[in-house]
């Protein structure tokens, strides 16, 4: 049995045919052009799907179903991108058009980080379990919650915007209008943001950093900096590394308070740090759950399928999980 997973980015149209394992065994890409008309959108995703069927020597009627991870606002039962700012996409009807063009029937639609936290715990870090939240630190905070084995999106499909929950009265301002959300801390931009006023606090003391150093190395200043000045020893950041898991801590118990998930996973390119920012993190999420000392924990782990997770997460929709 096949399946077709399709991450639709901003940049690029990822397109993936998947087996009975869900295991990746074709995988095409193009880039998204966003802002071309919608339709040109939708007949690159359907030439992908016939590419990446040919290439594995079967037709587009031998897949089972295709399921389409888009940013924003979707509704699965109109087949509409409601909202899509990345995309430029307004009540778009993308499963509808889809279908003119490759003919299958089972087409599924699904917010990208609903489908990311979907794949995970179909096969990837989270399998065995009912109840996870994933979050993914990018340029913002994205959110997935999978609530007794069903991906949780409100009555209006627009619930799970955890990095829009304020962490931080009257703090940074945020994208959205509000100001202290979680994302303005905890996204790897907050985490650049950060590191800067740091690095500016420094120089106004007249303080050494290898963060300083290691700029000049990289030619840049990116998520890593500061991990990996803390992790030569240096003071500043350190003191970086702190403050960013500090308020990742936050937002973490946050919704372990509310949601009680078997696990909390973290992606995104922060979750690059693997173990070191699991280690961290922990000890200060667990002061600050409910019930910390009487109740079971709830996990905190990386996230598994990385630069796979749309195209898997979108190819399992559909798929009732086996626990």
């Amino acid at each position: 049995m096949y399946r077709i997973g399709v991450d639709l980015g901003g940049t690029n149209i990822a397109v993936g045919l998947v087996n009975e394992k869900i295991e990746i065994i074709s995988k095409k890409s193009t880039p998204t052009i966003a802002e071309r008309p919608n339709e040109e959108i939708v007949a690159d995703i359907a030439k992908l799907c016939n590419e990446v069927c040919t290439e594995a020597g079967i037709a587009i009627a031998d897949v089972e179903s295709v399921g389409i991870a888009s940013p924003g606002l979707v509704d699965q039962e109109s087949g509409m991108v409601v909202y899509s700012n990345n995309l430029g996409m307004r009540e778009f009807p993308m499963i509808p058009l889809l279908r003119e063009r490759i003919g299958t029937t089972n087409i599924y639609l699904e917010n990208d980080a609903n489908a990311a936290a979907w794949g995970e715990v179909v096969v990837g870090a989270a399998k065995g379990c009912r109840n996870a939240i994933m979050i993914t630190l990018g340029t913002g905070v994205g959110g997935g919650i999978i609530a007794d084995g069903k991906i949780y999106k409100g009555f209006n499909s627009a619930g799970g915007e955890l990095g829009h929950t304020v962490i931080c009265v009257d703090g940074r301002p945020c994208t959205c209008g509000r100001r202290g959300c979680w994302e303005t801390y905890s996204s790897a931009t907050g985490l650049i943001k950060t590191t800067k006023e740091k690095l500016d606090e420094c120089e106004k003391a007249g303080r050494p950093t290898k963060m300083t150093d290691l700029i000049a190395e990289k030619g840049k200043l990116n998520g890593r900096t500061a991990f990996d000045a803390m992790r030569a020893g240096d003071e500043a950041g350190t003191q970086v590394v702190e403050e960013y898991t500090k308020y990742l801590a936050i937002g973490l118990a946050n919704m372990i308070n509310i949601f009680q998930p078997e696990v909390i996973l973290i992606g995104g390119g922060i979750s690059n740090e693997g173990q070191t920012l699991v280690d961290l993190l922990f000890p200060e999420v667990k002061k600050q759950t409910y019930g910390s000392a009487y109740a079971p924990n709830s996990a905190i782990r990386i996230a598994a399928l990385k630069n796979d997770a749309g195209i898997i997460g979108a190819a399992a929709l559909g798929l009732e999980l086996s626990v």
